[in-house]
């Protein structure tokens, strides 16, 4: 069987995707099933290239257990939409930008990572980037809650 392979968007690949991007590694671990599903992280745009996650994103993060330390942002590319069963959008913003730049036949699912948390009161998760701390301790919330939906709707698809 090939790998799943997940791709987690935001704008500048620095506070909510990377976020997204270790929490659910760590869970897909914690599950056993790191060794068929491959996960990475992009911004639609290309200001923060090169450049680790947020500090307050890395410390948010690290009081729950999570590690972003060896993650760097880059752009979602063409190529992307080659290697990826899954590209989850944090806001419908960047689901825009990403379907206009999907090829026309490609076969990448495109979705919001929050509809795979139903229970959610919100569909989008918001950039804390100008926000308080606060911000990055909510994002968390939202995204284990979804990525939780994720991995539930992905191991049914392992086991087809």
């Amino acid at each position: 069987m090939s790998k799943i392979s997940v791709l987690f968007v935001c704008l500048g690949n620095i506070c909510r995707s990377p976020t997204a991007h270790a929490v659910f590694e760590r869970k897909a671990q914690e599950r056993g099933l790191a060794s068929v599903i491959d996960v990475d992280s992009a911004g639609t745009g290309d200001w923060h290239l090169g450049a680790p996650p947020d500090r307050r994103a890395t410390a948010a993060a690290a009081e729950r257990g999570y590690d972003l330390s060896a993650l760097r942002a880059r752009q979602v590319t063409q190529a992307d939409f080659n290697q990826f069963d899954y590209m989850l959008a944090m806001d419908s913003s960047n689901l825009s930008d990403l379907s206009k730049l999907a090829p026309q036949y490609s076969r990448t699912n495109l979705s919001l990572l929050l509809d795979y948390a139903p229970d959610s009161p919100v569909r989008e998760v918001p950039d804390p980037y100008y926000g308080g701390n606060d911000g990055f301790a909510r994002v968390l919330d939202m995204v284990e809650d979804a990525c939780d939906s994720l991995l539930d709707h992905i191991e049914t698809q392992i086991q087809e």
